[in-house]
């Protein structure tokens, strides 16, 4: 993680009006990586739109941790089989 860009979980909280809490809670279920230095928390650049994600699920439909939890590892799954089936595509475009 040498090159990556990093945004303070505290800036993040306060632009999005949410408590740092909410993302140590994702951070404790392992649903968001974060970068600790000098016992402060930052959010590398490529996980902000998973993380604004999570913070409307949690937000907007009041969906708890555990939740987003099985939420995510369906989109996760669901992304994974889209992969397969186009992989799938591909090796039978060869036969037609």
């Amino acid at each position: 993680m040498a090159n990556t860009a990093l945004t303070a979980a505290n800036e993040f909280c306060s632009y999005h009006q949410i408590d740092v809490t909410l993302i140590t809670a994702f951070y404790d279920a392992g649903l968001i990586q974060l970068t600790v230095v000098d016992q402060h928390y930052f959010i590398p650049q490529e996980q902000l739109p998973g993380v604004e994600r999570l913070v409307r699920l949690h937000n907007e439909l009041g969906i708890n941790i555990e939740g987003l939890e099985a939420i995510t590892h369906l989109l996760d799954r669901m992304h994974d089989l889209k992969q397969e089936v186009q992989l799938l595509r591909n090796r039978l475009s060869v036969y037609e």
